[in-house]
């Protein structure tokens, strides 16, 4: 499975009173590695928003499993879950220093255009990353 690897270093501003990670930060992570993920790939969002398309998410789902705290280094591990030339789900996995697992989840994603937010094909309208994604799709199985 192709999946991308990025550390995140938990910054003090990133915890809550008990001193663990607030939950929300993880999203913010999780968008940190599906860049990374994108850019191992060969492109940019910037490329496609200087085109008029935007990716926004249109789901997550997030469990939590284990804390992370300031001071410790997470792993972020990003791969294509699900792709159909439409919408793409990608999947996470955060670990703890000690390789336990801290959250795994999904976001959904699809693309639309930026002055009206109507659907587009990312199969038609970017077919670089269509078969990008098809192809590290296919090394899942």
């Amino acid at each position: 499975m192709f999946k991308s690897t990025t550390n995140v270093e938990v910054r003090y501003a990133e915890t809550d009173q008990m001193g663990v990670v607030y939950h929300a930060n993880y999203l913010i992570w999780m968008e940190v590695g599906r860049t990374s993920l994108i850019k191992e790939l060969g492109f940019q969002y910037a490329d496609m928003e200087k085109e008029g398309i935007l990716s926004p998410v249109i789901d997550v789902n997030v469990s939590y499993k284990k804390p992370l705290r300031y001071g410790q280094t997470a792993t972020v591990h990003t791969w294509v879950e699900q792709y159909d030339g439409f919408r793409v789900v990608y999947g996470y996995e955060i670990l703890t220093p000690d390789n336990d697992l801290a959250v795994t989840a999904t976001s959904s994603h699809v693309c639309v255009k930026s002055e009206t937010f109507r659907p587009i094909s990312i199969r038609k309208k970017f077919p670089h990353w269509h078969e990008a994604y098809e192809r590290v799709k296919k090394e899942d199985n």
